[in-house]
């Protein structure tokens, strides 16, 4: 038996490093974005307006991102339930490291006018389009590899790609951000994003080493029959799903805030040096990506609702003194102040994986598990920098609007967290009780195996 086992753990080893590193990359190509968003973007893209307003117009680019991210976990998550998780993930690699290559390329204002703009958002929606089904496939390819009593660790692997890739990305501008201004904005900031076609290629190469999912493998073969798993999903799991979607408020919300807004409220509200801002979210990060894996193997002994409510309600009291911190204008109580923040995040990130695919079952988890995730995405996530900066332009550049905004991200989180079941028992290969989101699990559900 020894063997066997040996071969188990040797199996979800491979597969959790293969979708920790390919999801870093997507991350990577991502972040990049909303970094240059927050630094360049307005300057290059939309020089004619006041430079409030230009950050508003640059952060609303970044917005478009995730209003193309349902729409790719709709189509990538209709073909991974119907054909397997595998295919999918090397297509949504290809397609995010061609459009985060190409933004590297693209003319600016000056050069093309209008058109650079317009280019920005179509490459934006393109990126937004292939993370939407990247997330759904890398998590439930960890997930459905794992044993059953470490699902949450192991589910935590793909989640630790996303403070990865914002690592590099950071590390990687914070490093050509302090090249002489002129040159930072004629050519290397373009230097990240071209740096993305190597990263492309040595993660599909890993990723086409990962063996099928052995959950979707041994689904019945009848169900591969289903023509619209998507439909299925809306169909059976409403309450799930827009509970999941409520679940990623606060997590979605305030990790755009910690990471991407902070840079413009720091360089345009406080006059701080863009590298003391980016350090501060390097340490962050640094912690983050510790703290997921360590969160998610918690709730694979105390419950995923206990962690992710604790995660939740760290960020809501959390809200106001993040800026009471940053207006200090002190850079070790900046750094603590962003630290403290994806803390409490990661509580939320690291059991979010397990989580969400444990609300559905087999024949519809890539679409429904996608569809709550990037769902919430557009009204979180995305709108959070665009609604922080409004809400800062409104104020006359008081920050307490924000932390409101914040609060209520994080009440959103808790009361939809309070109200799903609890799911760290349940079997994978069964099929939750369709719309039964508001309960517990039964008394007669089986523990998880206790596999090696």
């Amino acid at each position: 038996m020894e063997a066997p086992a040996q071969e188990q753990r040797d199996s979800i080893l491979k597969v959790a490093v293969a979708s920790f590193i390919g999801t870093a990359i997507e991350w990577y190509d991502f972040f990049l974005y909303g970094t240059a968003a927050a630094l360049v973007f307005n300057r290059l893209f939309f020089p004619s307006f006041d430079p409030l307003t230009g950050t508003m117009a640059a952060f609303g680019t970044f917005a478009v991102g995730f209003i193309a991210r349902p729409l790719g976990g709709v189509v990538f998550g209709h073909y991974g339930d119907k054909l397997g998780r595998k295919a999918m993930l090397s297509a949504t690699l290809m397609l995010m490291g061609v459009a985060t290559f190409a933004v590297g390329l693209l003319p600016t204002y000056e050069t093309v006018g209008p058109w650079a703009p317009a280019l920005l958002v179509l490459l934006r929606l393109i990126q937004g389009f292939g993370l939407g089904g990247e997330w759904g496939g890398a998590v439930l390819m960890a997930v459905e590899h794992a044993p059953a009593h470490r699902r949450g660790f192991y589910g935590s692997w793909p989640q630790m790609g996303a403070p990865a890739g914002l690592l590099v990305a950071t590390a990687v501008f914070s490093y050509f951000s302090s090249m002489p201004d002129a040159a930072f904005l004629a050519w290397g900031w373009r230097v990240p994003f071209l740096l993305s076609a190597v990263l492309i290629g040595m993660g599909v190469f890993i990723r086409l080493k990962v063996a099928e999912s052995p959950v979707f493998k041994a689904r019945p073969k009848q169900e591969a029959a289903e023509s619209m798993p998507v439909m299925e999903a809306l169909r059976q799991y409403p309450r799930q799903i827009l509970l999941a979607m409520g679940a990623r408020f606060a997590e979605n919300g305030f990790f755009y805030i910690i990471t991407t807004f902070v840079l413009s409220y720091g360089t345009e509200r406080l006059g701080l040096p863009r590298t003391t801002l980016l350090n501060g979210v390097l340490i962050a990060t640094s912690v983050h990506l510790v703290a997921i894996p360590a969160f998610g193997a918690a709730s694979d002994r105390f419950g995923r609702r206990p962690i992710y409510l604790a995660g939740a309600l760290g960020c809501g009291l959390m809200a106001f003194p993040f800026f009471w911190l940053l207006d200090t204008k002190e850079t070790g109580l900046i750094w603590l102040a962003i630290t403290l923040g994806i803390i409490a995040h990661a509580a939320m990130y690291g059991p979010q994986a397990s989580f969400f695919s444990e609300l559905f079952g087999t024949r519809v988890r890539y679409s429904a598990a996608s569809l709550g995730y990037q769902l919430a995405s557009v009204f979180a996530g995305g709108l959070s920098p665009v609604i922080a900066t409004a809400l800062l332009a409104q104020s006359g550049g008081q920050a307490w609007p924000v932390s409101l905004y914040m609060v209520s991200l994080a009440v959103v989180t808790l009361v939809s967290v309070w109200l799903s079941a609890e799911t760290y028992r349940a079997h994978l290969t069964d099929a939750p009780p369709a719309g039964d989101a508001l309960s517990e699990p039964s008394s007669h559900s089986p523990s998880p195996a206790r596999t090696p």
